[in-house]
């Protein structure tokens, strides 16, 4: 199973979606293994978007990711970070295909409701970077065992 990270942006939070965000990955079949609201810090802001940070428009970004909190979600499944892709959309929501959430849900691109990790490796980074080890869970085959053992435990 692989492992990768999403953030519920503040526009999302803001418009009442996070929830039909989170869904939508469910109903793909991905599990969550993690999740919290956090506000985001300068630091955090700076780490997570070390690629940006000498852009001009990086201060929007900043500025955008802080003005409430946001959701981290560690999902799990096979090929989770492909799958978590191609459900988001690309990242300008206006060309998004109908059917993705950037499609569905949002207009613009920088709220376009959800970041989503770009590789494997960065998700690795990017799970590791939001959650500690203890905030994150394997529960499915257990919760099997509860659901197949019935009335007899």
């Amino acid at each position: 199973m692989e492992r990768t990270l999403i953030l519920i942006k503040p526009d999302a939070l803001a418009r009442g979606l996070a929830g039909t965000v989170l869904s939508r990955f469910e109903a793909k079949g991905l599990k969550i293994a993690g999740l919290k609201m956090l506000a985001l810090t300068d630091g955090s802001l700076a780490d997570h978007y070390s690629h940006l940070v000498d852009k001009p428009f990086y201060p929007g970004i900043a500025e955008f990711m802080k003005s409430s909190p946001v959701i981290a979600v560690c999902l799990e499944g096979r090929e989770a970070v492909d799958v978590c892709r191609s459900l988001c959309g690309v990242t300008n929501a206006r060309k998004a295909a109908p059917g993705t959430i950037r499609g569905d849900l949002s207009v613009s691109m920088q709220c376009n409701l959800v970041h989503a990790s770009d590789s494997p490796e960065s998700a690795a980074q990017e799970v590791a970077r939001f959650f500690k080890k203890d905030e994150l869970f394997a529960y499915q085959p257990a919760l099997i065992k509860f659901l197949l053992a019935g009335d007899e435990m």
